[in-house]
């Protein structure tokens, strides 16, 4: 019997933060993804066309201060606010995105085969949490 395998990258989506880079406490900081459409991938296995299918399904978006919120959707930028965080503490944090690709492969056109949910984690996205004080000041004379 011949076997042979082959690694099939999905890919990592990376976290765009609005405001860029810093954001203050108890204030909605947007997040959002890039949006993908259905990934094909098409990789020869033993000389038969493998296709690998891959549409992603959920997202699990990890703020970087122990929480983390689900959705169906990569987000928009503003002034889209469907996808929003408010921090409760300052301080440095890493965001980060995991997309459930839903995964199927076929060979040499025969039936497709269905693969569970496929988790890929992206890379962290560094932000700054910050208080923003108030402080009086005398008029302009």
């Amino acid at each position: 019997m011949f076997s042979e395998s082959k690694d099939v990258l999905f890919k990592k989506l990376t976290v765009h933060v609005q405001p860029k880079d810093k954001t203050l406490l108890n204030q909605d900081t947007i997040v959002y993804t890039d949006k993908t459409g259905v990934l094909t991938y098409q990789v020869p296995i033993l000389g038969f066309p493998v296709v690998v299918k891959a549409t992603p399904s959920k997202y699990i978006w990890s703020f970087g201060d122990r929480t983390s919120k689900t959705t169906y959707s990569p987000g928009a930028p503003y002034p889209s606010k469907e996808i929003t965080h408010k921090y409760l503490k300052r301080g440095q944090v890493g965001l980060s995105v995991t997309v459930e690709y839903a995964a199927s492969f076929q060979v040499a056109g025969g039936p497709i085969q269905y693969v569970g949910p496929v988790p890929i984690t992206g890379p962290s996205t560094p932000l700054q949490v910050r208080e923003a004080v108030p402080v009086l000041v005398d008029p302009p004379r």
